[in-house]
């Protein structure tokens, strides 16, 4: 399948919900699913010779434009009775435009998914909460290796269901006065559904500091293929279940494999949720699944 047809980091990715997964003892009696093969999609024959591009103002004016962003970012929490993972979809826009001669990045998520390998727990989060973090933008740096232009995105620090300085550390305080309600249900910070087998139902009341950073490579057809490097933090602020209410230590698995992000341009008219997510199936690849454990 060509790339194009493929799609789009910016996790936003997004949301790590490993720490909640400490739910899953109730659940103990099945075995965790596994991970699935890495990497999760054989980018190799779209990351394409890029010389056509002779230097770096003509490789800039090349990644321009409007792009359907696509990430997945892997977490694992073995702070657990049985170790927790989980994957984190995220979907959005990515835009690069030039600002006095830098070329910026401008990341916006509408929406996330997120699975883990337990079986019947499902986790959701509204898209409110997803939409109500603010645009990240930053310049990135371009440069050129082994033929091909690769593009680095550093990490911007955007603060979720709290108000503060992003550049400090995430706040540890349930009662800190700058929580927010972004996603407007009446609960502090953002908040996480839990489902476990249609018995256990809950929601789990989080903040979040994310740090994310893209390492890309621009592909002869226009995409941007490459993977996420995650460095976030969260807190648990309280719970509707007080078995919800669990400290954790979800980190990222460090197989790039399991961690792509693909950016596909599209045209400036596609610009709300309701439109990209309609195209999911004819611009992004298939999401990943956890796999029955293997003997």
């Amino acid at each position: 399948m060509p790339l194009k047809h493929m799609t789009t980091k910016n996790k936003v990715s997004l949301i790590s919900i490993g720490l909640i997964l400490i739910l899953m003892i109730l659940s103990s009696c099945s075995s965790p699913l596994d991970w699935p093969d890495s990497p999760l999609y054989d980018l190799s024959q779209s990351v394409q010779d890029s010389t056509q591009y002779p230097d770096l103002e003509s490789a800039k004016q090349a990644i321009v434009g409007h792009y359907a962003h696509y990430d997945i970012v892997a977490y694992e929490d073995p702070t657990t009775k049985t170790p927790m993972n989980t994957f984190i979809i995220s979907y959005g826009f990515s835009d690069f435009y030039l600002d006095g001669g830098k070329l910026m990045q401008s990341d916006k998520f509408v929406h996330a998914e997120q699975k883990i390998n337990q079986k019947n727990v499902y986790p959701t989060f509204r898209d409110e909460a997803i939409q109500a973090i603010e645009p990240r933008i930053q310049e990135v740096e371009l440069s050129f290796h082994d033929g091909k232009w690769q593009l680095y995105r550093p990490a911007t620090p955007v603060l979720l269901g709290i108000t503060g300085d992003p550049s400090k550390p995430l706040s540890k305080d349930p009662n800190d006065p700058n929580l927010i309600d972004p996603d407007k249900d009446g609960h502090p910070g953002v908040t996480v559904e839990i489902n476990i087998g249609n018995i256990i139902k809950g929601e789990l009341y989080i903040t979040r500091r994310e740090i994310y950073s893209n390492y890309l490579t621009l592909n002869q057809d226009g995409a941007l293929t490459g993977y996420v490097v995650d460095r976030s933090e969260q807190f648990v602020i309280g719970a509707s279940l007080k078995i919800l209410e669990q400290p954790s230590n979800s980190i990222q698995n460090p197989d790039m494999g399991l961690n792509p992000v693909i950016l596909i341009p599209v045209s400036y008219d596609i610009d709300t949720p309701e439109e990209l997510m309609a195209l999911r199936d004819e611009l992004f690849p298939p999401e990943p699944g956890f796999i029955n454990a293997k003997k």
